[in-house]
């Protein structure tokens, strides 16, 4: 393990036994395929492990902490706590992109392909940590930084674990009455690499936009800078 991620390792407050698992929990798959006399093993059996601890952890929270809430409520909530959106923006604040073991093509890409391998490796993290060092470590982990640097109460208030078409929609129809539309703004780029832009209207009034490589995702864009053109 290199002397940065042990760094890295400390500041998490973390002291792994089998040194070789923390830095399993870093390597994606990319990195074996320019890497393969290294011997290295990926973070997928990892990131599995992880995925099911964190869940139980957030629902045991969820569980004790809003005791008059049905199970469909709950799973909501949850829901917004471990999506990928969430996990990679923990990861980003952490610094976690500092450590990552890719491949040059993935180190060039800092899309939503990147935010995903963010959100897999806390998974891998914390699946590192529950082989090593056990459930209630990995708990701890999970309650300081997953919930710690989530705002559940907020994300109850404003229905955050709704996705942003489904929010702006809501909020529409409260305000105006009216149910948004989506409409092709333009469509750049070679078919192999296009970009969608997509306005989101109020009746006729065009009150944002958002561009994405699929239309789905530029409607969501459009959705998000429709809120906060709202202020909603």
């Amino acid at each position: 393990m290199t002397s940065e991620l042990e760094k890295f390792e400390k500041k998490l407050g973390l002291s792994f036994k089998d040194k070789a698992l923390f830095t399993r929990a870093f390597t994606h798959r990319s990195y074996l395929n320019e890497h393969k006399k290294q011997g290295l093993e990926n973070n997928e059996r990892l990131e599995f492990l992880g995925d099911a601890v964190l869940e139980l952890v957030i629902t045991h929270f969820l569980y004790l902490k809003f005791p008059d809430r049905a199970e469909g409520d709950l799973t909501s909530y949850r829901a917004a706590l471990v999506n990928t959106i969430n996990l990679g923006r923990i990861a980003t604040e952490l610094g976690i992109n500092e450590y990552l073991l890719l491949s040059k093509g993935e180190a060039k890409d800092i899309g939503r392909a990147r935010s995903i391998i963010l959100a897999d490796t806390i998974e891998a993290l914390i699946g590192a940590i529950y082989l090593d060092l056990g459930y209630d470590e990995a708990s701890k982990f999970i309650t300081k930084y997953v919930l710690g640097m989530s705002d559940i109460d907020l994300i109850v208030k404003n229905k955050l674990w709704l996705d942003a078409k489904s929010r702006f929609q809501e909020r529409a129809q409260e305000e105006s009455g009216i149910t948004p539309s989506y409409k092709l703004v333009r469509e750049t780029g070679p078919d192999h690499d296009k970009q969608f832009t997509i306005g989101v209207f109020i009746g006729k009034s065009q009150v944002a936009t958002g561009t994405g490589p699929s239309k789905q995702e530029a409607e969501q864009a459009a959705a998000e800078k429709g809120l906060e053109a709202k202020g909603w």
